[in-house]
């Protein structure tokens, strides 16, 4: 082989070897956003009866009930509030109440005594600073005792139909791993995010990723094998691929278990959950 041969051999090898290692181009902001509302469409084909899983018949319920939540299930939070809103329907009513009273009724969900304070608290609030109605804004929300802006937001969006982001743990996880955001402060993130979607989306959003990261985009293991957009997921194969392990995983109505709430919505395909002392 000749020289110029040679040489013209190692340059094509060098070309293809160049092509070949040639890393991946970064999605672009556009791709991106794409991709996202992609997803939240076909989460919406998913999960066509999303809801909040935490049972409510008006927005003093659902504000109580959503500050009780943290650090619990929903499903310990339905199993509980049965009995405060019995005992105490209204603002008034537990503003007034025995704090010990309280505590004892809401017990179960751990904390008890922080939230009898937070919830007496933003019921004395209402009752004094807003003529015992619970305040349909966001700068009211928040200055009730307890009361952030995630649970602001999920009063807001289903109570009152004012779309809003509710930024819990499955949302923020959800959103770093389909690489939504790369934030870690729910601040930032639901900042993050209200750019990349109409705010017209904004709370069923909410709902269909959080259902999503319930059932089964999980913390630990993924069901990745059972999820309906792994073509999308830039995550795939953190968790279980193999589709009948992965089933295996599942939660709530996807894997033929009870869902959360005692009281679900008509259109809830799973199992209502048990009461309280119940055998489910």
């Amino acid at each position: 082989m000749s020289g110029k041969q040679n040489s013209a051999l190692g340059e094509q090898l060098s070309s293809t070897s160049g092509k070949r290692n040639k890393t991946p181009k970064p999605e672009s902001r556009l791709a991106m956003v794409r991709r996202a509302r992609r997803i939240n469409r076909e989460l919406a084909d998913a999960y066509p009866y999303a809801h909040p899983e935490l049972d409510f018949e008006n927005a003093f319920q659902l504000l109580i009930a959503t500050v009780l939540s943290a650090q619990t299930t929903d499903l310990r939070v339905n199993q509980t509030t049965p009995a405060l809103f019995a005992k105490y329907p209204t603002p008034e009513d537990l503003a007034a109440a025995e704090p010990e009273a309280v505590e004892e009724i809401i017990r179960p969900t751990g904390f008890f005594r922080a939230k009898t304070k937070s919830i007496m608290g933003l019921s004395a609030a209402i009752r004094d600073d807003f003529g015992g109605e619970v305040p349909g804004r966001l700068k009211d929300l928040v200055t009730l005792p307890g009361v952030g802006r995630k649970t602001a937001f999920v009063v807001l969006g289903n109570a009152f139909g004012v779309p809003g982001i509710t930024v819990d743990t499955h949302f923020m996880r959800l959103a770093r791993r389909w690489k939504w955001t790369d934030q870690e402060d729910p601040v930032k993130i639901e900042a993050e995010i209200a750019t990349i979607f109409p705010k017209s989306e904004w709370t069923m959003l909410s709902h269909r990723v959080i259902f999503h990261g319930r059932r089964i985009c999980h913390a630990r293991r993924p069901a990745c094998g059972a999820c309906p957009i792994t073509h999308l997921c830039p995550a795939y194969g953190e968790g279980e691929t193999d589709p009948e392990k992965a089933k295996k995983l599942l939660k709530y109505e996807k894997g033929g278990q009870p869902g959360q709430r005692l009281k679900p919505p008509p259109d809830y395909p799973g199992k209502p959950a048990p009461a309280l002392g119940a055998i489910g």
